[in-house]
């Protein structure tokens, strides 16, 4: 007589689940019947302008990066932070650092190697971590 390894199977023999019911399907009208909100109205008629009509925004790729500075010239940025606030013109680390970029960019080639003989070299790499 031949006999089966039940071990192997998960639920017992002649026992079957409970079904369940599913869920019933909601459905949503028909866009017709739907009430159109009118800033919804700017947005489609936006969208249905052909795209040469519309001026092209090119997404800007955003890079980062990170590095390392002295201590008094971190707080140059907490200061710079202050100051806007102070115009009521709050600003991120970002937009200070870029500001200061463009500002860079601006000066002519001999007052930027001016600038930058002023700063104090930095070793390269990363800081030593201290206990």
């Amino acid at each position: 007589m031949a006999t089966t390894d039940t071990s192997k199977r998960s639920g017992k023999r002649g026992v079957k689940s409970p079904k369940t019911t599913p869920a019933p399907i909601k459905r949503r009208a028909p866009d017709s019947d739907l009430k159109i909100k009118p800033a919804t109205r700017a947005v489609e008629a936006a969208a249905a302008t052909p795209e040469s009509a519309r001026p092209a925004k090119p997404k800007q790729k955003l890079v980062r990066d990170s590095f390392t500075m002295p201590t008094p010239d971190f707080a140059l940025i907490g200061q710079l932070k202050d100051r806007m606030v102070a115009f009521r013109r709050p600003a991120k680390k970002s937009e200070l650092l870029r500001a200061g970029l463009h500002t860079l960019m601006a000066l002519p080639d001999a007052k930027l190697a001016a600038a930058l003989d002023e700063l104090a070299p930095l070793k390269p790499g990363r800081p030593k971590k201290t206990p």
